[in-house]
């Protein structure tokens, strides 16, 4: 399976270069994306929300990461490491077919924070 679907990659594409337009524009401007996909390892309990991909470095993604280890957190991850990412049986990263965001990124991140992981 594709880490991203070419319309995943897209939309956080056009979520990067968004907030590097507002970030330009105004520096205090603050962008609460939705998530775009949710990424998670079926063997290891890690998963990750990402809203956008660096419009300047295409393998630095933006998002919601969770390595299961109870303190979830906002931050920047490479596509090419997740590609890499093997389970404890091996697995790869896959993407969650079923999820629909429901909410912005920061009302993830601040349930997260409070269960101690990404429950999504």
């Amino acid at each position: 399976m594709k880490l991203l679907t070419a319309p995943e990659r897209a939309r956080l594409l056009a979520n990067g270069q968004i907030r590097a337009q507002a970030e330009r524009d105004n520096p205090d401007a603050a962008i609460d994306f939705y998530p775009v996909v949710k990424l998670f390892t079926p063997d290891a309990g890690c998963t990750w929300l990402l809203t956008e991909i660096d419009p300047d470095d295409n393998d630095r993604a933006f998002g919601l990461c969770d390595l299961g280890m109870g303190s979830p957190e906002l931050g920047y991850v490479s596509l090419a490491e997740l590609s890499a990412v093997r389970g404890r049986l091996g697995l790869p990263v896959e993407r969650d077919l079923q999820f629909r965001p429901s909410k912005p990124l920061s009302a993830y991140a601040d349930h997260a924070r409070a269960v101690g992981g990404i429950s999504a």
